[in-house]
């Protein structure tokens, strides 16, 4: 199986410059889920933001109900119903994107926020500017 889209999201908690990405995994797989739902995460790990891996890109996602077999995961740790990604993080994530888009030959129309999928969910967050993050992906 080789993804198709990339599907954006937010933790819905406050990064607190600690690992808490293993907090997110210990809770998924206490879903029973086998390892942690995204493929990866952005994290601010002590002063600086780092890409966090989850499933290995060739496992099913337990991200977005539907899409999980043709899609990759990206959680950024943070509310971005609150406020902007920091510009570090959005950075990352742009640059993460941009990478793995090149890798499977997808079009800026293959990316998305979980809330096109879930209308109960808001992400990547109401102040992430989905439209803004597709302009700055090369």
């Amino acid at each position: 199986m080789y993804p198709i889209e990339i599907i954006l999201h937010h933790s819905l908690t406050k990064d607190s410059k600690t690992v808490s990405w293993n907090a997110i995994r210990k809770y998924h797989m206490a879903k029973g889920w086998k390892n942690c739902g995204y493929h990866f995460g952005i994290e601010l790990i002590g002063d600086r933001y780092e890409i966090l891996v989850g499933r290995m890109l060739n496992d099913k996602g337990a991200h977005t109900k539907g899409q999980n077999s043709r899609s990759i995961g990206i959680c950024l740790i943070g509310n971005f119903d609150k406020e902007a990604p920091p510009k570090e993080q959005w950075d990352l994530a742009v640059k993460l994107v941009s990478a793995l888009r090149k890798i499977f030959t997808m079009s800026l129309n293959d990316i998305y926020g979980h809330r096109e999928f879930a209308n109960y969910k808001s992400c990547p967050g109401t102040a992430f500017d989905l439209q803004l993050f597709k302009s700055q992906i090369n």
